[in-house]
């Protein structure tokens, strides 16, 4: 079992990545279904004003501290979290992990046109993985999804439709299937795809991923307004 601690309301894995990829390997291995909330400082804030939304957070299996802010949040209440846990970091341990022990991968989100170069460039990192199936976040009904998933009976799927609906999605459609890790991986699929990158490490070890992000991406500028809102929450709720 993983260790959790409390930031804000919710329940954040409290563990090392090391840790958690056992963890889900173990579950995949006893085919325990298993939801994975991947969250940064835009979901919790989006929660935390929206109840449905909460109800799905907090109804998951497990949610990681994927943004710097849930690091720094947890370190003002003074209830600090071991490490970061990035989706993408995950994502690429998982895959990894599927290549040894031949799991079943499957890949939902992005765009038709790049949904296909996702899947064609994680297949020349990772040779031998085996992606019994794909399909871009453009669909207009849940069925033919469903379905696909159903047959293929996939050990990981990685959702990409970006939040609120990727979490969404998982949390409507999981018990539709008897087994799989289903995790909400945001913009992953298209940094897979090339059509976006990730910080270079510098930047990333330095916790200034949302600056390169914000300066390649100017259209994340108002999302990025949850910040200083989420900030204002740390502060009011450490100050009560």
């Amino acid at each position: 079992m993983l260790n959790v601690r409390e930031v804000l309301g919710f329940s954040f894995v409290n563990n090392t990545m090391d840790e958690l990829v056992m963890e889900l390997q173990n579950r995949i291995a006893q085919s325990q279904k298993t939801f994975i909330v991947t969250a940064n400082p835009e979901i919790i804030t989006y929660a935390q004003s929206n109840k449905y939304y909460e109800d799905i957070l907090k109804n998951s299996d497990y949610i990681i501290p994927d943004g710097v802010g849930i690091i720094l949040a947890s370190k003002i209440l003074g209830r600090p979290l071991q490490e970061r846990l990035t989706g993408f970091d995950l994502m690429t341990r998982l895959l990894s992990l599927s290549t040894q022990k031949q799991y079943n991968v499957y890949l939902l989100g992005t765009e038709p046109h790049i949904i296909d170069l996702s899947a064609e460039n994680i297949k020349m990192a990772f040779p031998h993985i085996n992606i019994v199936g794909f399909h871009h976040g453009y669909f207009h009904t849940d069925e033919e999804i469903i379905c696909d998933i159903q047959e293929k009976k996939p050990d990981m799927v990685f959702v990409g439709l970006g939040f609120p609906k990727q979490e969404k999605w998982i949390s409507d459609n999981l018990h539709h299937f008897d087994k799989g890790v289903f995790i909400g991986i945001g913009g992953c699929l298209n940094i897979w795809a090339g059509v976006n990158k990730r910080a270079p490490k510098v930047m990333r070890d330095l916790n200034l991923e949302w600056l390169y992000r914000l300066v390649k991406e100017p259209s994340r500028s108002k999302r990025m307004l949850a910040i200083p809102i989420f900030l204002k929450r740390i502060f009011r709720h450490e100050y009560k």
